[in-house]
This record gives structure tokens, sequence and C-alpha cells, in this order.
């Protein structure tokens, strides 16, 4: 009892929900990366990869060039480039898609490790170097807010960027036309074929464009969120991500919802060890991953009982165009 409510005295606070808007947007970024790369037919298992490159390869350019948004942009092409070679591996031949997802981000997590051991001042590491960072940019009137005030709205601007994105996203995807050209090609590629919608540059553009949102979530986790860089700074949020895009059923809205659960368990089992609490800190570092995992299978339990619409039809499926004759 006295966990719970320790827990639930942490988590009505400013300061905790401040810090789960914050932990939750990196993997917001990559969650929706993932379900526009899903949505599209393809599945990319290496989102872990391309987060820890995004992060890597963000803090670097930051740092030598003393600009953030230099290290933003480095970041997101980072991982669009890496998504690129899953793209051609998985659509033009037709490789595993698994296979090569997991290749993904043992070659992401391996290059990764090397350039941060080189990429620092004359070759050196960048473990311990300092470099410029996102703030926080209080937006007035709305910061003033009681209580929702700090957590919401002094947040630094790529926690507002994502704001903006998800209603984007959602509405992108449900009432454009392109939307519904990249739902039907991972539903039924071969009516969107027949309908003229090239499935073949459909996939590359949408398994790119996840690339670099996910490319992006790592660079937040470098600038803004814990500034600098660590080996394994991602610590599994790729897989979280991958996890989230089931939870969410493949809409961005419902992703929030999973991102937002994630960075309050985090947040959490942070201030518990930072209080000092006898419960072991190797348990309360597994704390956001077990939660994610038990909210994964209830979700999947609900939607196997209720029988909802769940993973795009030709997810993972590789298409062949049929010759006419």
């Amino acid at each position: 009892m006295n966990l719970i409510s320790s827990i639930l005295t942490l988590l009505f606070t400013p300061s905790t929900l401040a810090a789960t808007v914050r932990g939750g947007t990196s993997l917001l970024y990559a969650t929706l990366g993932e379900i526009f790369t899903e949505r599209s037919g393809i599945l990319n298992l290496g989102v872990e990869g391309l987060m820890i490159m995004g992060a890597v390869t963000g803090f670097a350019a930051a740092f030598k060039t003393g600009n953030v948004w230099v290290g933003v942009v480095t970041g997101t092409i980072a991982g669009g480039l890496l998504a690129l070679i899953h793209a051609f591996l998985t659509i033009t031949l037709r490789a595993d898609q698994t296979v090569s997802g997991l290749a993904l981000t043992l070659f992401g997590s391996g290059l990764a490790s090397f350039l941060g051991q080189r990429l620092g001042p004359g070759g050196t590491p960048l473990v311990g170097q300092i470099g410029p960072k996102f703030g926080k940019l209080p937006i007035p009137g709305l910061s003033d807010i009681p209580f929702f005030g700090q957590a919401l709205f002094q947040q630094d601007i790529l926690v507002y960027a994502v704001y903006l994105l998800v209603p984007l996203a959602w509405y992108f995807l449900y009432k454009t036309r392109p939307g519904l050209h990249l739902r039907a090609v991972g539903e039924n590629p071969q009516t969107a074929d027949a309908m003229g919608v090239s499935v073949a540059n459909t996939r590359y553009l949408y398994t790119v464009a996840g690339g670099m949102l996910a490319g992006l979530g790592g660079a937040h986790l470098s600038l803004a969120y814990t500034p600098g860089w660590t080996e394994g700074m991602t610590a599994g949020r790729g897989w979280i991500a991958i996890a989230l895009v089931i939870f969410a059923t493949w809409d961005p809205v419902r992703a929030v919802v999973g991102a937002v659960l994630f960075g309050a368990i985090n947040a959490i089992q942070l201030r518990l060890q930072a209080q000092g609490t006898t419960i072991p800190a190797a348990f309360l570092n597994m704390m956001p991953y077990i939660f994610t995992i038990l909210v994964l299978v209830v979700i999947t339990w609900w939607e196997a009982f209720s029988r909802r619409v769940g993973a795009p039809a030709a997810l993972g499926l590789p298409y062949v165009r049929e010759e006419k004759g």
C-alpha cells in the first residue's frame, strides 16, 4: 500500500506530468513513424537502430556546429537513410522483412557505438561532452495555467511540434487522398495497383518517412530529454515503439495514450529511485517495460475478443506485380 500511495502521490504532481510528457515525446515520434511504415505494408523491426543512430548523429552534429537544429536535421536524415536500406532490401530485393529489420537494429546499434567513440574533439569519445541542447520554451499565458501549464506548456519546441504532428497525422491518414492510397497499399496492394497507385513508390516513401521520424525521436533524446550521448541511451525504446503500434491499433491518436503511459511509468520509477525507496533499482528500471508488455497482452486479447480490425492485411508481405498478357 505504501508503494501504491507513493506512486499516486508522485503521479499527480506538475513535475511528474511534465517529465511524463518529455519522456513520451521521443517514443511518440518513433511510434508515429512506425505506424506510417506499417500502414504501407512494410514491417520495420529496426526502429531501435534508427533511434540510436538519430541520437548519436544528432548530438554529434549539434556538438560540432553549436546548432541544435543542425543536430535535429542530421539525426532525422540518418534515420531516413537507414530506413532507405531497409526499403531497398524488402521492396526491391523482396528480402524477409523481419530479418532485415533485426539486421538494421544490430547494424544501427553497432555503428552508433563506433561513431560515439570517435566523434568527440580530436577523435575522443562523445561520452561526457557538453553540447547545445533544447531548453524549455514557456508559452505565454498557457504556461501560467494552474497544474497543467507546467506539464504541457513549459516544454521544449520538439514537444510542441509533436502536439501538432499527431492531429496532422490523423487527418492525413483518414481524411486525404494520399492517406487513402497509403491505407489501400497496406490492406490490398493488388487493388491499389489496379487503381493506378504505385505500390513500390508508396512503400518506399513511407518507410523512409517513418525512419526519419524515428531518427527525430532519437535526436530528441540526445538534444532535449537527456542532453548528451551515452551508449545504449535509447534503452529499448525502439522495441517499445513497435509494441505501441499494436497497442494503438495503427492509429496516431491512440498512440498518444501509449506514449503517455510509458512516459508516466518511467517518470515515476526515476522519482522513486531519487527518493531512496527500498525497492531494488533493477526492478524499478524494469517497470516501464513490464507495464508495456502487460498492456500489450491486454489490448491484444481485447482486440481478438471484440474482433476489431487489427494490422494491415498486407503487412510483412512482399508485393509482386502480375505481368499483364
